[in-house]
């Protein structure tokens, strides 16, 4: 039976608490000093997937301790090769993607690097990455561990010695595979440039994580983790990337019951507005409305989303913003699209715009295959040569009449995919060179 605490009791006791804290407070050391003030717990938000099919679920972890200024010069100046897997283009004019791994020795970085190309193929046969794959350049850093394999594989009391400090049952989860970010940084600065990154651990275990609220020195935003050998988890590879590239959010709720009541999502896949309210105010994805998507169904506004069971709208009942293994909803499409065009250009060359060329100099340029190329010699267009990616000046039109003319090349994707007109100005570009007289 439990025993009544009267008031005064209660009150009492509180006092007693305030005391002894303010004790501990002004507590002091030997010499008389002010004892520090201990500093709070850095904790790192991650998100992580309890199976293949299921939805994922989020969660805090404390954070790794920063990096000594010793440890970040041994990184530096030590293991961290890089190798290129894809190249499409220059690092500028390209989406990059790095790959790290973790979990090989010396002896396993070959196989490190046929594993990032057997995840890239599966990653890369998604859509939008199918119809956008020429838009991506993808590296391997190598990160020697002394030990093969990572922690908590196959079970919590396994511990490796490895390069990141990977490990499975993360903060007593098993699912939840966490790292060194700090670590990561370091590495993935050895890169010619990080746009997206990914953390491959050396296991067969099914597992991941997504970190989306990293500082990174070298400008990703967001790190994913999955296990090399496991056949499903690129799907957490991919759905990370609708967060840090797409900047999509969850569309999944815990099943729990709880009502949203802020203000509208800045994210292109949630809404507080049903579907009606977003065709009479134009809103959100109104242009997709009852049309039908690639992750099946209707696209429509479906309760149930960013976490919360009631008072935010999905635009389709299961994408894989809401469970792995699914494909990326018509509206979801579209943002990862334009996030790619945020980091890589409708239109590319090898030639360099600074150049001087001459009337007989082959000019050649490469776009995305939903792009049509045009060429114009002083802003008029040679319609002729509609969609070639290699043309010659003096076969284009320019005349030798001693005079410095200039030749671009226009490039718009025509994609049916985005229909935002604001999005849709990210889809085209141009290059220009001056020949010489």
């Amino acid at each position: 039976m439990l025993r009544r605490i009267s008031l005064r009791t209660a009150v009492t006791a509180g006092l007693a608490v305030a005391a002894l804290a303010g004790t501990t407070v002004a507590a002091t050391t030997a010499s008389g000093a002010p004892e520090p003030s201990p500093q709070p717990q850095r904790t790192q938000q991650v998100e992580y997937f309890t199976g293949p099919g299921g939805h994922p679920r989020h969660t805090t972890v404390p954070a790794p301790k920063p990096l000594s200024r010793s440890a970040k010069a041994a990184i530096a100046a030590g293991d961290g090769d890089v190798t290129p897997i894809v190249q499409n283009g220059p690092v500028g004019d390209k989406l990059d993607v790095v790959f790290i791994g973790d979990g090989y020795t010396a002896a396993q970085q070959e196989d490190f690097h046929a594993d990032v190309r057997a995840k890239w193929a599966k990653i890369s046969a998604v859509e939008p990455y199918a119809s956008y794959s020429g838009l991506f350049n993808v590296w391997a850093v190598d990160a020697v561990s002394h030990d093969s394999g990572v922690s908590g594989d196959p079970t919590k009391d396994v511990v490796r010695d490895t390069a990141l400090n990977s490990a499975f049952f993360c903060d007593g989860t098993e699912r939840l595979l966490c790292v060194d970010t700090g670590k990561v940084d370091a590495y993935a600065s050895k890169a010619p440039a990080a746009d997206l990154v990914v953390v491959l651990s050396n296991s067969t275990k099914y597992g991941g994580a997504g970190y989306n609220d990293v500082s990174s020195q070298v400008g990703y935003e967001g790190i994913a983790t999955a296990s090399s050998d496991n056949d499903r988890s690129d799907q957490i590879a991919v759905h990370e990337t609708g967060h840090s590239l797409g900047k999509l959010a969850d569309e999944y709720d815990y099943g729990q019951s709880g009502t949203y009541s802020g203000p509208e999502p800045a994210q292109a896949n949630l809404t507080t507005l049903s579907a009606d309210q977003m065709t009479a105010q134009r809103q959100k994805w109104y242009r997709w409305l009852g049309q039908e998507s690639p992750d099946g169904g209707t696209v429509g506004a479906y309760e149930g989303g960013g976490y919360y069971q009631y008072g935010l709208n999905r635009p389709t009942d299961n994408s894989i913003m809401r469970s792995l293994g699914r494909e990326f909803n018509l509206p979801g499409r579209e943002a990862m699209i334009a996030a790619f065009y945020r980091h890589a250009s409708v239109l590319t060359s090898p030639i360099a715009t600074g150049r001087v060329l001459h009337r007989g100099d082959r000019i050649r340029v490469s776009s995305a295959a939903s792009a049509q190329v045009r060429w114009y010699v002083d802003g008029r267009e040679r319609k002729a040569a509609r969609g070639r990616t290699a043309v010659v000046p003096r076969a284009l039109g320019v005349p030798a009449d001693g005079r410095r003319h200039t030749v671009t090349a226009r490039a718009t994707d025509g994609t049916h995919a985005v229909r935002d007109p604001a999005l849709r100005k990210l889809l085209s570009g141009k290059l220009s060179w001056r020949i010489a007289p």
